[in-house]
């Protein structure tokens, strides 16, 4: 029997549950709420879901890695495993995605994936937190146009999100608020649109319906885009909106996929034409209705360490993320003059080895914008886990 693919969109990390040692396998875009923790002996035998090899094939190389030993049911259990659990590219795989895509389709809202577990669940907790993460003196801004925070973990990156969002005054209240968050799971060079509200603890939001409509149009646009269901690049900027201006805040959902082509192979993003067109499209919003908008990036910088590939650990601050910081300095510094152009060449410097996840919704908004003038209010890295670091940074933006 030919063994399925495993899927290529899943993600993969050593196991954190120290008496059982293997690789664990979880959906990045949860369309299979399992977990799977995979043995070590049975890690080597992945790379013959290939489409390609037999569960013959598979049996005869986790014999030799036992050393000749029997291993009894290993290859049916593995197969039946993955299988059921929708990690392979089968049928199974497929109605599963369907029905995921289907549900988002009808559902009347975004619901708040991330309520409990990245913040509170209930109102009367989230509101606490909220005021801890936002207390202070608003610091107003004469001609503020738009902020950049973090989309890490608010309880991590708390101190850049109260930089961006101390700098939102009460009279910004009847704004639509452009919300431009990375696609971490989307297509690259597309942009991803949704009608629907968000629905968070604090309540619904309203959706700029008009400048959605406008803006589906356009060809790199995918309407009611299934990332938005899993993301939570807009979500956390949500629920910071909501804490200020109350739960029927007005917003334009925008998911911006990478613009990894240009990154590996060279050139601009807009090189690619649908991808001009969009920057082109949100620009003549940007220019036409500029006293009504403000303009929300939901993006993190960099993330270095053990965790996303590279072959040292890293801590914030020390060491390595020295030299790091003083890299972002200088994108920031590109971002801050609305050098479009200036800071893409720093991503592409060394194919952005870096792993700016918020790059393309920060290129988007000097695209669009490009009058845009921002200040560094705040920048910090945080430890993730032991081993790996995430950058970050609250920016406001005046012009």
């Amino acid at each position: 029997m030919i063994l399925s693919r495993l899927r290529t969109n899943l993600d993969f990390m050593p196991s954190p549950v120290r008496d059982r040692p293997g690789l664990l396998i979880r959906d990045s875009f949860r369309y299979s709420d399992a977990t799977l923790i995979i043995p070590p002996l049975l890690v080597r035998g992945l790379e013959f879901f290939d489409g390609v090899r037999t569960d013959a094939d598979l049996h005869t190389e986790l014999t030799r890695l036992a050393g000749g030993a029997e291993i009894g049911n290993a290859v049916p259990n593995l197969i039946n495993a993955l299988r059921d659990a929708g990690f392979l590219e089968d049928e199974t795989y497929a109605k599963i995605k369907e029905s995921r895509h289907s549900a988002f389709v009808q559902s009347p809202v975004r619901e708040a994936l991330h309520a409990g577990s990245a913040y509170p669940a209930e109102v009367d907790p989230l509101q606490t937190v909220m005021q801890r993460y936002l207390g202070g003196k608003v610091s107003a801004q004469e001609g503020l146009i738009g902020i950049a925070a973090p989309h890490v973990s608010p309880e991590g990156g708390w101190q850049s999100y109260r930089a961006a969002y101390q700098c939102l005054t009460p009279d910004l209240h009847d704004r639509t608020f452009v919300v431009l968050g990375t696609s971490h799971y989307g297509e690259p060079d597309r942009f991803g649109l949704t009608r629907k509200p968000f629905e968070t603890p604090f309540g619904r939001t309203r959706i700029d319906d008009a400048l959605v409509s406008e803006l589906a149009r356009q060809p790199a646009v995918l309407m009611e885009d299934y990332c938005h269901s899993i993301e939570h690049s807009i979500e956390f900027q949500v629920v910071f909106l909501q804490s200020i201006y109350g739960p029927d805040v007005r917003i334009l959902p925008i998911l911006c996929g990478s613009f990894g082509r240009s990154v590996y192979e060279g050139g601009l993003p807009e090189d690619n034409d649908s991808v001009q067109r969009f920057f082109g499209a949100l620009g003549e919003i940007a220019a036409r209705e500029k006293e009504r908008l403000l303009w929300v990036l939901g993006v993190d910088m960099a993330h270095m360490g053990v965790r996303y590939g590279d072959g040292f650990v890293a801590h914030a601050e020390l060491d390595e993320m020295a030299v790091v910081r003083q890299r972002d300095q200088l994108r920031i510094e590109r971002v801050n003059a609305s050098d479009a152009r200036g800071f893409w060449d720093l991503i592409k410097e060394n194919q952005d080895d870096l792993k700016w996840c918020g790059s393309s919704p920060i290129y988007t908004f000097l695209k669009a914008v490009p009058q845009a003038c921002g200040t560094l209010n705040h920048y910090e890295q945080w430890n993730i886990d032991e081993q790996s670091v995430v950058s970050f940074a609250g920016i406001s933006f005046t012009g």
